[in-house]
Formats: C-alpha cells, sequence, structure tokens
C-alpha cells in the first residue's frame, strides 16, 4: 500500500516485484509527466492543474535534479507549495484532515535522514528518468489467478496530485480496479472509516 510519493513507488513494486506481492492499493500516486506513452493532452491537463511553483518544483527536479536542494530551500522564489504546506493546496475535504494528517505518529521519521535525502531525493526519484514506463502493458499478475488484484484510488479534488494522470492509466491498464472519490482531495486516505474500506477492497475484493 502506498500514499502520494509512496504511491508512484507501488509502479516499480508491480515491475519488479510482483511475486512478492498478494495485492496493491495505490493511493494518490503522484505521477512522472515525463513517463513514455503519457499523451500531450492529458500531459497538458494534469501539468497546468498544479500551481505555478509546483510546476517549477518538478521540472527542476526532472531537469536539473543537482539543484532541487538549493531550489525548495532557497527564498528567492516560491518553492514547492506542498513542502510549504501552503493552505491554498488544501480542498475543501482535506482542510478538516490536515490537522490529523500532521499528527501522525510516525512523522519524525519521515526526515530522520534529513531533509534532502528524505523529502528532495524522493522528487528526484519521481520525477527523474526513470527508463521504462508503467503505462506499458502487461499485467504483472497475468497467469496467477484472480485473487491478485490492484486498487487505484484517487480524488477529484485532489490539489496536490492532479486526477488525471490516475485516470488515464486506469483507462490504458484494464487491469487495475479504479476507484474515483468525486468530492475527496489529497488526503482521504486518513478520513474516518477510509483505512478500512482500502484495506476490505483488498482482502475481499470488493470493488
Amino acid at each position: 500500500m502506498g500514499f502520494s510519493m509512496g504511491g508512484e513507488i507501488m509502479w516499480s513494486c508491480l515491475k519488479h516485484i510482483p511475486h512478492r506481492l498478494a495485492g496493491v492499493a495505490i493511493l494518490a500516486p503522484v505521477g512522472n509527466y515525463w513517463w513514455s506513452g503519457l499523451p500531450p493532452d492529458v500531459y497538458q491537463e494534469a501539468w497546468y492543474v498544479q500551481f505555478p511553483q509546483d510546476r517549477a518544483a518538478v521540472w527542476v527536479a526532472h531537469h536539473l535534479p543537482w539543484l532541487a536542494n538549493w531550489w525548495n530551500t532557497q527564498r528567492l522564489f516560491p518553492s514547492s507549495s506542498v513542502k510549504a504546506r501552503n493552505p491554498a493546496i488544501y480542498s475543501r475535504e482535506d482542510k478538516p484532515l490536515s490537522a490529523k494528517f500532521a499528527q501522525r505518529a510516525h512523522n519524525k521519521q519521515v526526515t530522520q535522514q534529513g531533509e534532502h535525502e528524505s523529502l528532495h531525493r524522493d522528487m528526484i526519484v519521481g520525477f527523474g528518468k526513470w527508463g521504462w514506463s508503467p503505462l506499458q502493458p502487461g499485467n504483472p499478475f497475468a497467469g496467477v489467478g484472480d485473487d491478485v488484484k490492484v486498487h487505484l484510488w484517487h480524488g477529484v479534488e485532489d490539489l496536490f496530485v492532479p486526477v488525471a494522470l490516475s485516470r488515464y492509466i486506469s483507462k490504458r491498464l484494464p487491469w487495475v480496479i479504479y476507484h474515483e472519490l468525486p468530492t475527496a482531495g489529497h488526503l482521504f486516505p486518513v478520513a474516518d472509516g477510509m483505512p478500512d474500506v482500502i484495506v476490505k477492497s483488498l482482502l475481499l475484493g470488493d470493488g
């Protein structure tokens, strides 16, 4: 189970270690705008949903990864609104969940290696040059049976990660079970009852 930047890494798990997986839940995953197979219209739609400072931070992570640490710590220009926790990036449903999300018990562990190793390097990996694309067809569980499922969840009102990429991926990969939440933002996994719903879909196969 992977959320946000961790959701993006689930595609790598599906590619490289499918034999170790009994099921996967991908929650509001970050997408790489440079994945091959992404049509220009989908790219444009997703790219311009982001705030200008977020587009800049993503562009730097991809094209100038050696500059990512400086870009995300400098104060001359607006840097990532996600990293800065800009209130404007929270959807209507995200706002009451933001305090709960910030109070997670493992928050300190997230940055225990330092901000660059923990956050900036995630951006470099996530938006870097992968050498392959999750959009390449092929079910990693083909021939295993119907018990292994891949569930993709995304909120329509997500301002952190545009929903357009998940929509397209779900159409391109018919073996992905897609759940689109019409009023949810990015933080829906911490909403009351949602963890149970997500786990139930994995264990019982509920759509």
